[in-house]
């Protein structure tokens, strides 16, 4: 308990006593109001966390702004900065985007669109008509006629009800003079002794790979059809085929990666149950993909590694030179700074997230005058201007970039560097000015070149699929397994991004490459890529064959239509 004095002992005591008391006390104040003042700012930056993971978990993901007024900015070196100049940003008032991706202009609806998309569709005509009884107790004798007919079309769906086993009989002769014995032509299974087809194998992958569909969930939806295959024989057939097959046009897809000028890159957390490291231990799958603003031959990349380190991306990106658009992870900029024929180009939307963030932890009614906010309209200005470069070549797109987006970006980091020092040492407002004025060099790349997307929007889309997979799955069993969902995704996607359904993709991929296994040149499977004019008349002529109706017919395929009678 602490000691007390009484008012009478207080006046019995010599001034000099009472000096030194009053000192130590005002001392012991002083660094109680700063032990305090230090409580105070970690129990702000508590709040913080606790706001951004309650929003993280509960709000809602866009970060779609509730004011779109304009805004004039202060005084930076003598000049009134105006960040929403007439010119540059007169659609200001538009509505916000849910997100800071480029849209096309939404047109209006076609006429005959209905009927264009139902063209190609088998018809099944069921006939609705009176008969002569009827018609004579309606009209009386000879008191009708016959109109054309009222036609009504509707869609018709029919689960998979039907399960066949091909069974090949191959033709076996032998010689009557010598011991010479000879099979007829017929294709080799695709594993030695396995029921697996292309059609089966296409499925599962389609399931898992696209849908999103565990194994053992596609398990007990071919239980139900009567299919006796475990998740175990699904697991196997995939880590076999991914590996024997399919990889094949993995590393033709990686060679012509290099070849574009532009490319990008991100990369997510995924766990494996069975890498030699302990439980919970983190692993990563990279994805590398061509460049977003190229409108065909799109290439998408998975690549698998336990870890996140600059070893991995060097690797991959060994033989290429170009530009790598990605987030701000310093590994990749290890790397730009060990060689001359690799640039990086930062990513604006992750700039602008930092600012969502500052922002979502203030209250409303001060958000609007925050300096979160006057950033967040900024950049909302630059992504206007450049979504209205959409459809310029890259010539074009870089004149106006150079015109009317680099004044804004110019003023923008003058406004952040005047502004900078009356940010708070900590908190989230810091993190977000500390990220942007370091990624300055890398998020001013864009204007340099035409062909350079303003953000890596492309790349999350790509790895997005992995996401929600990984979601149901929650991980991946073995490292075999990895490196060939990393493969297996990489068609998946690939085929996507080149509007293509995947599940037709692997059909015949797995039906053709077989083929070809024997021959060192690889020279084939440049027919085969999702661009290819001979692949896509092989692979029409293909969807034309009886057998094709069963392979297009996937149970597993949300946007399958039944086509059999």
């Amino acid at each position: 308990m602490a000691f007390k004095f009484t008012e009478e002992q207080l006046n019995t005591l010599d001034k000099s006593f009472i000096v030194n008391l009053f000192l130590q006390l005002q001392d012991q104040n002083d660094k109680l109001s700063g032990e305090i003042q230090e409580l105070n700012k970690k129990m702000e930056v508590l709040i913080e966390q606790i706001t951004l993971a309650n929003k993280n978990r509960f709000g809602r993901s866009s970060e779609k702004m509730t004011d779109t007024s304009q805004i004039c900015f202060m005084e930076v070196d003598g000049t009134i900065v105006f960040f929403n100049e007439a010119e540059a940003v007169s659609d200001l008032d538009a509505e916000e985007p849910d997100t800071l991706e480029n849209k096309p202009a939404r047109k209006a609806k076609a006429v005959g669109k209905k009927e264009a998309d139902i063209k190609d569709l088998p018809v099944n005509i069921i006939n609705h008509y009176l008969t002569d009884d009827e018609l004579v107790a309606e009209f009386g004798e000879n008191g009708w006629k016959q109109l054309p007919d009222a036609i009504s079309k509707r869609y018709r769906f029919i689960s998979c009800k039907s399960k066949k086993l091909d069974e090949h009989h191959v033709g076996v002769y032998a010689s009557k003079t010598d011991d010479r014995i000879i099979k007829a032509d017929h294709p080799k299974a695709l594993l030695h002794g396995s029921l697996v087809s292309p059609t089966i194998a296409a499925a599962i992958m389609n399931g898992k790979y696209v849908n999103a569909v565990p194994l053992y969930r596609l398990e007990q939806e071919f239980c139900r059809y009567g299919l006796t295959i475990t998740r175990q024989n699904m697991a196997n057939w995939m880590i076999r085929l991914g590996k024997s097959y399919l990889a094949v046009l993995y590393d033709y897809l990686h060679q012509k990666l290099y070849n574009y000028h532009v490319i990008q890159a991100d990369e997510t957390p995924v766990l494996v149950n069975r890498d030699g490291r302990s439980a919970g231990t983190k692993s990563y799958m990279w994805v590398y993909r061509s460049g977003h603003l190229y409108t065909d031959k799109q290439i998408v990349l998975y690549d698998y590694h336990k870890t996140r380190n600059s070893s991995h991306p060097r690797e991959f990106l060994r033989n290429y030179s170009g530009i790598c658009v990605t987030d701000g992870y310093q590994v990749y900029h290890t790397i730009e700074k060990e060689r001359e024929d690799l640039k990086i180009a930062g990513c604006w939307v992750h700039a602008r997230r930092k600012f969502d963030e500052a922002l979502t932890v203030i209250p409303k009614a001060h958000q609007n005058k925050s300096n979160a906010f006057l950033v967040i309209k900024q950049i909302q200005a630059i992504y206007r201007e450049e979504g209205k470069l959409n459809k310029l070549s890259s010539e074009e797109r870089l004149m106006q970039r150079q015109l009317v987006i680099k004044p804004l970006v110019d003023a923008l980091f003058a406004y952040l560097k005047k502004m900078e020092p009356t940010v708070p040492a900590s908190g989230q407002l810091r993190k977000a000015y500390t990220y942007i004025l370091n990624q300055e060099k890398y998020l001013r790349v864009f204007l340099e070149d035409g062909e350079i997307p303003i953000d890596n929007n492309a790349s999350e889309r790509a790895i997005r699929g992995f996401c929600i997979g990984k979601k149901n799955w929650q991980m991946i069993d073995t490292i075999n397994g990895a490196h060939s969902s990393a493969i297996i995704y990489s068609i998946a996607e690939t085929a996507k991004a080149n509007n293509l359904k995947p599940y037709d993709y692997f059909v015949y991929l797995l039906e053709e490459i077989p083929k070809h296994m024997e021959q060192k040149d690889r020279t084939f499977l440049e027919d085969l890529l999702p661009w290819s004019k001979n692949f896509r008349k092989g692979f029409e002529n293909n969807s034309n064959q009886e057998p094709a109706k069963l392979r297009r017919f996937s149970i597993f395929n949300v946007l399958a239509i039944d086509r059999l009678p």
